[in-house]
Order: structure tokens, then sequence, then C-alpha cells
């Protein structure tokens, strides 16, 4: 994409700060005991709320909303019944799209 104008400035900056504001939460929120599907809920309620689209799904059809990888899984796992436990390294993905414009975002931490 070619950003031309203002409007496609303040555009990348909204779904930017959507995919930020989801990865934040759904680390604060990312607790033993709970499963990686069960937190890619709260990511696919946050978007939804802001009416953003989880890129890996509309564009792919992925079957989360975002890709959430514990261990030495790298990057894009699929959420599923795996049980978060105390130790753990996950890796969370989180991309979007808000009226056409897309941002992803990233981060991995230790529960």
């Amino acid at each position: 994409m070619t950003i031309e104008t203002q409007a496609d400035v303040e555009a990348l900056k909204s779904i930017g700060k959507i995919v930020a504001e989801t990865l934040k939460l759904m680390m604060s929120e990312a607790k033993a005991g709970m499963t990686t599907k069960e937190l890619d809920e709260i990511g696919r309620s946050f978007l939804e709320l802001h009416h953003a689209k989880s890129a890996p799904k509309y564009c792919y059809n992925f079957p989360g909303t975002t890709c959430i990888s514990i261990n030495e899984d790298i990057a894009h796992g699929i959420p599923n019944d795996y049980v978060i436990k105390d130790g753990d390294m996950i890796n969370i993905d989180v991309s979007a799209e808000l009226n056409g414009y897309f941002a992803d975002t990233g981060s991995s931490f230790v529960v």
C-alpha cells in the first residue's frame, strides 16, 4: 500500500491502535489454566467491539482470530484446547483490517 493522503495515515493509525490494544489486552489476560482458544476469544471480542476483522480469518480463512504459538512453536499457531501452564512461552500475533486498512503486531512473553 502506498500512503497518499492524511486520511490514509489516520486510518492506519486507527487500525494500528486497535491491534496494539488487542495484543495488550490478550497479554494481560493470559493465565495458566486457560486454553489458547479462550485467549483467542478475548482477542476476537475486542476486535469485533472495534468493528475490525481478523486479517488471517478474513484473508485466508484461518481457524483462529489471532495466531497463538506456545513454546517451540515459532509462529502462526492455531488457537485450540491447549491449556496454558506457568512457564509457557507464548507468542501472540494480532493482524486485523478496518475499512480496507491493515495492521499487524505481535509479542512473546512467559506466563
